[in-house]
């Protein structure tokens, strides 16, 4: 950690991937780093692009770099691999076909394994992501490992949500409705030189026409259809991107987003530190050991086991919570004094 935050400040990028590094791999130092930094952060555009194995997400995004570039904007790029079995760091995939974007100096980009991480993205992405937005990036494009359809959990740490899809998913529209439909702030057919791109397009915005519009939004999710190995649809891609952006801003629906960005981040790391307080902590293991025992013989049934557990944890129930009004003076306390 020496000497990495002054590094950082000044915008070497060897220490950005040490220090990305340490926070994937959890390291305890690394939140005294975050608290330090973290009044930087807030100012880049974060792009999240998803959808299924196949669909060519890393070539667009290659694709994309070039185009965000030539608007003078430098670009962070977090790619989420498959982890390797055998490493267990990224396979780095995404590197080889995004090499051609790679030799610009204000285009950073940088692979993560999954590490067991759901919906396509890794449990630190977030924080990555951070420390990307605290080193000064304009923009940031997050690309998920590419799972199936579920993977929605990158919208959730992004303003403006791209699904990528290929003419061979328009059987798959009905099922999408579950998962990728919802997140979506803009569609992609990419590989749109193959048969029935058209189509699926036209399957597209059928099924969006079907939904109930958002109550927050009067935002027309657009269905565009690109190439990348062609480079055809990049600029009207880029233009929609930045047209979304704006958009959000205008209707003051920027900072929203990120409230509620902010708040997921909260809900994550306490979810993470109550699992790995429980599980983790050998004094509840014996006594863990013997209810799942009680629960295989019949004695006891998974919910009053739960229960059971929580009380000996000492986990207060919801209703028995402190009431938040004492809480909330003592951050605006705070706040003031930090003012």
């Amino acid at each position: 950690m020496e000497g990495l935050p002054e590094r950082i400040e000044k915008r070497d990028k060897r220490a950005l991937s040490r220090m990305i590094s340490l926070v994937e791999n959890e390291d305890p130092m690394v939140s005294a780093f975050i608290k330090r930094i973290y009044k930087r952060t807030g100012k880049s555009y974060r792009i999240g692009i998803t959808g299924p194995p196949g669909a060519g997400k890393s070539t667009l995004v290659n694709a994309l770099a070039r185009k965000i570039r030539d608007r003078g904007l430098s670009l962070g790029i977090v790619a989420v691999d498959p982890t390797s079995p055998f490493s267990g760091g990224a396979l780095l995939g995404d590197r080889i076909r995004m090499s051609p974007a790679l030799t610009d100096k204000d285009i950073y980009m940088r692979s993560m394994a999954s590490r067991g991480g759901i919906g396509g993205i890794a449990r630190t992405t977030s924080q990555v992501a951070d420390l990307m937005d605290a080193f000064g990036f304009d923009v940031l494009i997050l690309e998920t490992v590419g799972v199936g359809q579920l993977e929605v959990e990158v919208s959730r740490i992004v303003d403006t949500t791209l699904v990528v899809l290929v003419p061979e998913a328009g059987g798959n529209v009905q099922a999408m409705k579950a998962g990728l439909i919802e997140v979506a702030d803009i569609f992609v057919v990419n590989k749109a030189d193959r048969k029935g791109a058209e189509t699926m397009q036209q399957d597209l915005e059928d099924a969006l026409g079907l939904m109930p519009p958002l109550k927050d939004s009067q935002w027309k999710i657009p269905v565009l259809l690109t190439s990348a190995l062609e480079n055809t649809g990049i600029t009207q891609l880029t233009d929609a991107l930045f047209t979304h952006k704006s958009y959000l801003e205008e209707k003051g629906l920027f900072l929203a987003n990120r409230r509620k960005q902010c708040r997921n981040k909260i809900l994550e790391i306490m979810k993470h530190r109550l699992e790995r307080e429980l599980w983790e902590n050998p004094r509840f293991t014996p006594f863990l050991d013997r209810l799942s025992e009680m629960v295989s013989e019949g004695r006891m049934d998974p919910n009053e086991a739960a229960d059971t557990f929580l009380k000996r944890a000492k986990v207060p129930e919801p209703d028995r919570l402190p009431y938040p009004d004492n809480s909330m003076q003592e951050l605006r306390s705070n706040s003031r004094k930090t003012a």
